[in-house]
């Protein structure tokens, strides 16, 4: 059975929305699959001071945070995060920065890696910041598997480095949802091909 890790950060429930429909597809393909969102760092009273904020940390208050193990027992991980001016948010960059003991140890490579993201706007940095996921993952010897024009969806979404989205009060779209569909069978598919 493959392993898949699900590691994401979200503000207000986008890349929330995103991650539950990877994992969703990936369990339904008999993957084991862990969903974690990385801990929230913004000061409380600043996540307070925002309705949509507040209201999302309040409804995954209960749901596991990432850890490293759950990278070092992952066949294959798949990173999320909402856009900050072009790269990822400064929570998914502090839990990435707790990776360095198994980086050491080599621990991170040879594992598959993809990514996806979701910003307010449709030019708002979405590619640089699946990119910048991309890089991180080449410091870890890992091996990138992007959904490139694998599938015809690819053609209607956009975006061959990873799955993104233009945030909104709607969620994921149809369009969206059949994305994030072919990103984790593509995952699942090259890992256990590296497994066989």
């Amino acid at each position: 059975m493959t392993k898949l890790a699900i590691v994401y950060y979200s503000s207000y429930g986008t890349a929330h929305a995103m991650a539950s429909r990877l994992a969703e597809t990936a369990q339904a393909q008999g993957a084991e699959v862990r969903l974690r969102r990385v801990r929230e760092t913004a000061p409380d009273e600043v996540v307070q001071g925002v309705e949509a904020w507040a209201a999302h940390a309040a409804s995954v208050a209960d749901q596991p945070v990432a850890e490293p193990d759950d990278l070092a027992w992952a066949d294959a991980v798949i990173m999320g995060s909402g856009t900050r001016y072009g790269h990822v948010t400064s929570q998914l960059q502090a839990f990435i920065d707790t990776l360095g003991p198994l980086w050491q140890q080599g621990d991170l490579a040879d594992k598959v890696y993809s990514s996806f993201t979701s910003a307010s706007t449709l030019h708002g940095g979405q590619e640089s910041t699946i990119l910048a996921m991309h890089t991180t993952f080449c410091h870890f010897g890992g091996i990138i598997v992007p959904p490139g024009y694998t599938d015809q969806t690819k053609f209607t979404d956009g975006n061959p480095y990873g799955v993104s989205v233009t945030a909104g009060p709607d969620g994921i779209d149809d369009t969206a949802a059949t994305a994030l569909d072919h990103l984790v069978t593509r995952v699942l598919t090259v890992a256990r091909r590296l497994e066989g």
